[in-house]
This record gives C-alpha cells, sequence and structure tokens, in this order.
C-alpha cells in the first residue's frame, strides 16, 4: 500500500487517508499535503488549508507562515480553483471574453480624441466575475516577484481591477494596498487627487484597461511618485500598440500588456 493512500498515526497503525489533492500555492510552490486523521478532535490544530497539518511521520507540521506588517501571519491557499500560473485554458477564455464582450467595430472617438474604426470596452469584462477573476489571476501572477506593497490606477477604467487584485493578492497571503487617481484633484472635502492607501508605500504598480496613448497611466503614475512611491511596472488589459510602450520605456517604466490589440484582431479572423 503505498503512503498516498494511508496515514501514520503516532502509534504506528496504518489507517486510510481521506483523499485530498495537493494545493498549489498562488507563487506556484506546493503547499503542504495534510493527511485527515477521523480520530483527532475537532478543535486541533490546523494547517493552512484547513486541514489536519500531520506528516505520514506522525509530527505536527507547523503552518507556513509570511510577516505581513510586522506581524507573522499563517498563509492559507487560494480558494479553489485559484493557482498562480494562468493556465493556456484560462488565458483562452480571457481572449474570448474580451472579443465577445469588449470589442465593437463602427467610427469611434477615442479619449486620445483620435478616431478608430474599433473600440474595446474592457469594463465589459472586467466587470463580470468570471472576467475580473481572470485578469485578476494573471495580473497577479506579474506583478508577485515586483516587491510592491499597492496597486492603484487612473478611475474609471482602473477601479474594478484594483478592486480585484487586492482581493486576490489577499487570498494568496500577500495583501496589497489599493488606491485610486482622479484626472484632477476635486474641489471639495480633502480637495486631493488620490483616494485610498497610498501614502508611505515605496513600490507601486499602475493598473489600467486600455492603454492607447498611455496618458491615463502617466497621470496615475505622476500621482504615485508625487508620494515619493517608485513605479515599478505599469500593467494593462490591452495595448492598442499605438505607441505607449516607447513612452513607457523613455520614463523607465516597465510595461506588461495581457494581450496587444493586434493579438485580438489575429483571434478575431
Amino acid at each position: 500500500m503505498s503512503t498516498d493512500a494511508v496515514a501514520i498515526e503516532t502509534d504506528g497503525r496504518m489507517i486510510p487517508r481521506k483523499s485530498e489533492p495537493s494545493r498549489q500555492g498562488c507563487d506556484g510552490s506546493s503547499w503542504y499535503r495534510s493527511a485527515l486523521l477521523p480520530d483527532q478532535p475537532e478543535d486541533d490544530t490546523r494547517g493552512v488549508a484547513g486541514t489536519r497539518s500531520t506528516r505520514l511521520d506522525g509530527a505536527r507540521r507547523a503552518p507556513e507562515t509570511r510577516t505581513v506588517n510586522g506581524a507573522s501571519r499563517a498563509l492559507r491557499p487560494p480558494p479553489q480553483g485559484m493557482s498562480g500560473t494562468m493556465s493556456t485554458t484560462e488565458r483562452d477564455a480571457l481572449r474570448q471574453m474580451l472579443l465577445e464582450r469588449s470589442m465593437r467595430f463602427g467610427e469611434f472617438v477615442l479619449s486620445s480624441g483620435a478616431t478608430s474604426n474599433y473600440y474595446i470596452d474592457v469594463r465589459k469584462t472586467s466587470l463580470h466575475p468570471e472576467g475580473l477573476k481572470l485578469i485578476s489571476k494573471l495580473f497577479w501572477e506579474q506583478l508577485e516577484a515586483d516587491g510592491v506593497t499597492a496597486i492603484g490606477g487612473l478611475t474609471l477604467g482602473a477601479d474594478p481591477l484594483v478592486a480585484g487584485v487586492m482581493w486576490w493578492s489577499h487570498e494568496c497571503g500577500k495583501p496589497l494596498e489599493g488606491f485610486l487617481v482622479r484626472k484632477v484633484a476635486k474641489d471639495h472635502g480633502t480637495r486631493g487627487q488620490v483616494e485610498g492607501n497610498l501614502a508611505g508605500h515605496k513600490r507601486v504598480a499602475i493598473l489600467d484597461d486600455v492603454i492607447t496613448s498611455g496618458e491615463s497611466a502617466l497621470i496615475a503614475a505622476e500621482a504615485a511618485e508625487s508620494y515619493k512611491a517608485e513605479v515599478v511596472r505599469v500593467l494593462a488589459v490591452v495595448d492598442r500598440e499605438q505607441g505607449a510602450q516607447q513612452i513607457f520605456q523613455q520614463r523607465g517604466y516597465p510595461f506588461t500588456p495581457l494581450f496587444a490589440i493586434s493579438d485580438l484582431m489575429q483571434a478575431q479572423k
């Protein structure tokens, strides 16, 4: 009988293990496999997966921890279906959602003032629960190694993206704070341009739904820099490939779009 099919109690008895698949952490590393021992009390110490943290040799396994804001916290695995690496199937699903929900053809005037024979409204996808899950997952995959502590962008396009990635990062045990930037400072209340949590953060990323000229992302980046934060990456769902890449490069901002418009156009054929 293989050890995958049994668990070993401290007295050496062999008992069947209740089957549970190994979980993957948000960084792609394996979460430990827990043995579910039926005769242990319900209030027994549990691991990060909410299951018994007893190893095959009977010894207790301490939950994996991470220091967050100076405090040691047990990491918990992502919800069902959440892993750190987006599969080809999931990426294809996001592409298909963008094509079906967000792409429109006709005559349009863009926010930059230019005209276009197509328009991509990513909010039709980012404000759909499945679409936001897919975007947040892939954004997190790009951000996790950057060491950022906050994410933000220009309202309105960045609003669901910031909220989605904040939630995803929290579920992955590496919570990020968020901020939103107005095009102009409001003329009432605090009269601020930035809403949320930006003060005190040293490394931030800027999120956007569609990049054309890059103006929206630059406004958000400049607002972040006014708080002495370093912009370590600009992320977008779609790059319209109209020169923003070069502008970001000149400013020293690494730019990562999930899709180029040429990719979507090719898939549309």
